[in-house]
């Protein structure tokens, strides 16, 4: 006879997701005592827990960012290691979100409930790729759950890059949208230049201490765009692309998978780190859980999609 599955097993609450028969937060918005980490992006992991359960890459990356204040105490897990939080038993498995992503399989009474965190599907061979885990509740991020979403080739993308002769202000996030955007360039981008801003360079190092090879790349030096009007890349943090509205000389582009985030740019670029329509399908169909449960966006056209065949409800 197969348990239940406990419907208030995870809630949402104003700190985050919470396990009440575990005691414990996942990915929580404010500091708690217990608080088990997918990823180390800031809307994922805050500063300030007592006590962190994550890989060491989500560890590595929280210490800079976070420095004393990232937590009073890191309990490192490797993939597939179980462990136990007040009676729930606990494993992580590879998100493909970025270095180091974790989804968070969490075992109670015979019930199995996993946590995807933020994943993608597709090849990066700058994180480990995804490993689908059987479950009972798919607990899904929904970002991108629109059956008009489909994701491009991220590498038929990037040799848009190609056809711009002018040097390029490339905009990504710091961390893991940047250190794939440099393999990715360095393998289809060859006569590229990529010069990087100082503030991504702390993450690259920790990359490459953590066994991943990008590439050819440097830190930015002004004298090289100015004297150069052709061939370099400028990869910047969202903070500096913005703040750069007005760069002369540059063809802005900004890697995302948001159509409105591509809005005034000189080249659209739709590479995301997210789970597109697909994706979400394909690992529905891999996971083969009993009920799935929505976080992060729209889980209304899952829910409609799925209809009479599956459980979807909606947690956000």
């Amino acid at each position: 006879m197969t348990n239940p599955i406990l419907q208030d097993f995870i809630t949402l609450t104003k700190t985050g997701l919470y396990c009440s028969y575990g005691n414990f937060y996942l990915d929580p918005q404010d500091p708690v005592v217990e608080a088990v980490i997918s990823h180390a992006h800031g809307d994922h992991a805050v500063s300030g827990n007592e006590n962190v359960y994550c890989t060491k890459a989500t560890q590595l990356f929280m210490q800079h960012r976070y420095k004393k204040f990232s937590a009073a105490n890191f309990e490192i897990k490797a993939y597939q290691e179980k462990f136990d939080i007040n009676g729930v038993k606990i494993s992580f498995y590879p998100a493909g979100h970025i270095l180091g992503s974790a989804m968070v399989l969490m075992e109670y009474q015979n019930v199995r409930y996993l946590y995807t965190g933020d994943y993608k599907l597709e090849p990066d061979t700058t994180c480990e790729p995804i490993e689908f885990v059987k479950a009972d509740v798919l607990i899904t991020e929904t970002t991108f759950a629109d059956p008009e979403v489909k994701h491009p080739d991220a590498e038929e993308e990037i040799k848009k890059l190609n056809t711009v002769s002018s040097n390029i202000m490339l905009g990504a996030y710091a961390l893991g949208k940047s250190q794939r955007l440099i393999s990715l360039i360095n393998k289809h981008c060859p006569d590229k230049k990529i010069l990087v801003h100082h503030n991504i360079m702390p993450f690259i190092q920790i990359y490459e201490q953590q066994g991943i090879q990008m590439g050819n790349y440097q830190v930015y030096d002004r004298k090289i765009m100015k004297q150069q009007l052709e061939g370099n890349i400028y990869l910047v943090p969202p903070m500096v692309f913005n703040s750069y509205i007005r760069a002369i000389n540059v063809v802005r582009v900004f890697a995302t998978g948001w159509k409105y985030l591509q809005q005034g740019n000189g080249l659209h670029l739709y590479i995301s780190d997210h789970v597109d329509w697909e994706g979400i399908i394909k690992t529905i169909e891999e996971v083969q859980p009993k009920e799935v449960w929505t976080l992060h966006g729209d889980g209304k056209q899952l829910r409609a999609h799925f209809s009479d065949k599956l459980t979807v409800k909606i947690l956000n």
